[in-house]
């Protein structure tokens, strides 16, 4: 099977406009929904399962890495009960030492890819280095689109890289980080998610983590009515992942709520839904333990990676 065609494009002067007075209303009334006592707990289990779980640094070793593969499978021995996350992030040098360690566990590597964070480099390096990453075990890539181009006005080229990418991932799936907080408004936010659905992202992503302001809640529910609406028109289901922003197990909660108001209970699952905040975990862990036992535990007791 091809890449996609480009001559999809012309279609993408024609998405809608987005009111952005009506998002940010209703996104906030997703943090007014009340949860009881044992749905919050079923909530944080499932936010637990969705994290990304990310180390991204030049200081980054196969140490740190190996340390961050066991907090994955095992987020706190005292609870040996807890499900693990759903992935592990890394550089594509990375790669092999965190499928080593999570060798048996289910848990997904995924790599960045396409020169991580910036994306400015020549497309034959960014699919180079996608095929490196793949390579050496990748389940999955996270991509970055060209947003210089993107600004520019220069859709087919971003279409045409984002196809190329997802062609040189073979079988591992393809994140498309938008890089929101560099797009400006809304309405590029929408245009982008569906130059990226129909180029064939298996996942759109806010973001790379490395800029403010990452994931917020109106540009997810923007991203999130984009993969309902291409549903609609397809058949076909792209994942979602806010990354960046979300350090709060009430708040990730919350995006659960939306996704499930906006896409359905087929989306609450970690094969269609990730956070990319690594920090997020420790905060969950501690609101599980506290649902649990009734009383919180300090930060003390739980690793910082």
């Amino acid at each position: 099977m091809g890449a996609p065609s480009s001559t999809l494009l012309p279609q993408f002067s024609l998405t809608p406009r987005i009111d952005q007075v009506g998002v940010e209303e209703r996104a906030a009334r997703f943090t007014t929904r009340s949860i009881k006592k044992e749905a919050k707990l079923n909530g944080l289990l499932l936010v637990l399962n969705m994290i990304d779980l990310t180390t991204l640094e030049g200081k980054d070793t196969a140490g740190k890495v190996k340390q961050l593969c066991y907090k994955a499978m095992h987020p706190h021995d005292a609870y040996p009960g807890l499900p693990g996350v759903a992935a592990i992030c890394v550089y594509p040098s990375m790669v092999k030492v965190a499928k080593k360690a999570v060798d048996g566990s289910g848990i997904k590597i995924a790599s960045v890819a396409t020169a991580f964070p910036s994306g400015q480099a020549p497309r034959d390096v960014k699919i180079r280095d996608t095929k490196y990453a793949v390579n050496e075990g990748a389940d999955e890539v996270d991509m970055v689109i060209s947003r210089g181009k993107f600004h520019e006005g220069e859709y087919n080229y971003v279409f045409d890289e984002i196809a190329a990418i997802k062609e040189a991932c073979g079988e591992a799936r393809l994140k498309v980080i938008l890089e929101t907080g560099e797009l400006g408004t809304l309405d590029k936010v929408r245009r982008a998610s569906d130059i990226a659905m129909h180029a064939g992202a298996d996942f759109i992503k806010t973001s790379t983590g490395k800029i403010q302001p990452a994931a917020t809640m109106p540009v997810t529910l923007v991203m999130l009515e984009a993969i309902r609406d291409f549903y609609y028109k397809t058949g076909k289901m792209i994942g979602m992942k806010p990354a960046g922003g979300i350090s709060k197990s009430k708040l990730a909660v919350h995006y659960l709520v939306m996704v499930k108001e906006v896409l359905g209970e087929d989306w609450l699952t970690n094969q269609w839904f990730r956070f990319g905040a690594s920090s997020l975990a420790n905060d969950v862990l501690m609101q599980i333990v506290k649902e649990k036992t009734g009383v919180y535990q300090s930060a003390n007791y739980f690793s910082i990676d």
